[in-house]
């Protein structure tokens, strides 16, 4: 099958996922944002990468301005502009959507829908609470609640019309059948993190060597995006606690845009706190920074709960590492926080006093935190292999896209699927409806 697997974001595991099924035989057409600020995975082409993989990034006329209400609908539309060129260019059996933003979305949804396009909508945050929230900060009561049904109602249709969604977790579903949309083609396939890219390395390596001093301290990373629903105070709160509690603790941050500033102008008040702030990080630098780390770290506010689950977390349980969440207790990242006896408190002073409770432990027996880390990777282990997880996401490309434009290799079975000895099916293409 001709494969277009399009991540906004250009994460690590998505990229991890193209991959792998360009090793059993379809041909992948891996799409991103070259726009878009975050930690992004290897989005090019390696010597032991299969001929059948190919990494496109995507350029927008417009500039991308995430808090320009205005601005932001204005990239969209260029952004869904340059996706639908490209999509008619490259003729791809079937399109997997992933991260794309919600107005993109419905422009491609509707394109899609008029020329016969079969297309996976993989929804890793439910866009319109985003929005809503957004708008009701925003707007007066009655403009909010006007402005929060459309948006609602543009992610519904979004949902409805995609030929098959990948949703990563139950509380999707329950969330589209308050929408009012059918589910029978939703399949719920959580996030994970690459192992064999994220392994554990040893705290002194040389990215530690090149970045952090060399002194007896408690290192604290956070690494990832700061945006409206985080907030980044909570990272300096929690290292002036564990410094008042006697923990000999520094703060590391990798991030970009507003969340960093806000940090900057917080250590303008004080400068000798033990910060450093990085910018994203090469892919390839990932393991060595988060096992450069004693704790990693996650935060969420409440409200972000509602639609959004932070998979950093995952990345943080393959490093073997402990975990420290500051986030909503209910969040299903939470749960797997927990499952690795990391901590998870609520993003509060309280939640700020516990987990400095907790940090001091950690710190006072290593033996215990590597126990904490061994757990985290073992769990990671368990759940993030990628055979299985390529199985679920083949079985949902078949309904979409028809089981005829599967790949010998594919179809053979899970046992034959090492390099492809054939081609892809030839793509069906991304053609109007006959008149």
């Amino acid at each position: 099958m001709h494969i277009q697997l399009h991540d906004f974001s250009g994460h690590l595991f998505p990229a991890e996922l193209s991959r792998h099924l360009a090793d059993r035989g379809h041909t992948i057409d891996h799409v991103y944002s070259a726009q878009y600020a975050s930690g992004k995975g290897n989005l090019e082409r390696t010597p032991d990468d299969p001929q059948q993989l190919r990494f496109s990034p995507l350029t927008a006329d417009r500039p991308f301005q995430k808090y320009s209400a205005v601005g932001r609908i204005r990239f969209e539309r260029s952004y869904a502009a340059a996706w639908l060129s490209h999509t008619e260019r490259t003729t791809p059996d079937c399109v997997v959507a992933c991260n794309v933003p919600l107005f993109a979305l419905a422009a491609f949804r509707r394109a899609a829908a008029r020329r016969n396009q079969p297309w996976v909508l993989w929804h890793q945050d439910l866009f319109s609470n985003a929005i809503s929230d957004e708008i009701t900060r925003r707007l007066p009561g009655s403009a909010a609640a006007a402005g929060s049904a459309l948006v609602r109602r543009a992610e519904a249709g979004v949902v409805r019309s995609a030929t098959q969604v990948v949703a990563i977790g139950e509380e999707f579903r329950q969330a589209y059948r308050q929408w009012g949309v059918r589910t029978g083609h939703v399949t719920v396939i959580p996030n994970w993190a690459p192992i064999g890219e994220i392994v554990p390395r040893p705290r002194q390596n040389p990215w530690a060597q090149q970045h952090l001093p060399d002194k007896p301290e408690f290192r604290l990373l956070y690494a990832g995006t700061l945006g409206r629903k985080h907030n980044p105070l909570l990272l300096t709160g929690l290292l002036r606690s564990a410094l008042g509690a006697g923990v000999p603790a520094r703060l590391i941050v990798a991030s970009e845009g507003d969340g960093i500033d806000m940090l900057r102008k917080d250590l303008e008040q004080d400068p000798d706190l033990p910060v450093t702030l990085l910018p994203f990080q090469p892919a390839a630098e990932l393991p060595d920074m988060l096992g450069s780390a004693d704790v990693l770290l996650t935060i969420l506010e409440p409200e972000a709960s509602r639609f959004s689950i932070p998979s950093k977390v995952l990345s943080s349980l393959a490093a073997g590492r402990p975990v420290l969440g500051l986030m909503p207790a209910g969040n299903p990242a939470a749960a797997d926080i927990r499952a690795a006896d990391g901590f998870v408190g609520p993003p509060s002073d309280f939640g700020i006093a516990a987990a400095v409770a907790w940090l001091r432990t950690l710190a006072q027996d290593p033996a215990a935190a590597a126990a904490t880390g061994r757990k985290g990777r073992k769990l990671a282990e368990d759940r993030f292999g990628i055979g299985p997880i390529a199985d679920r996401f083949e079985e949902v490309l078949r309904r979409a896209a028809g089981p005829e434009s599967m790949p010998a290799a594919a179809e053979a079975g899970p046992a034959s699927r090492t390099r492809p000895a054939h081609a892809a099916a030839p793509p069906r293409g991304f053609v109007r409806k006959a008149s």
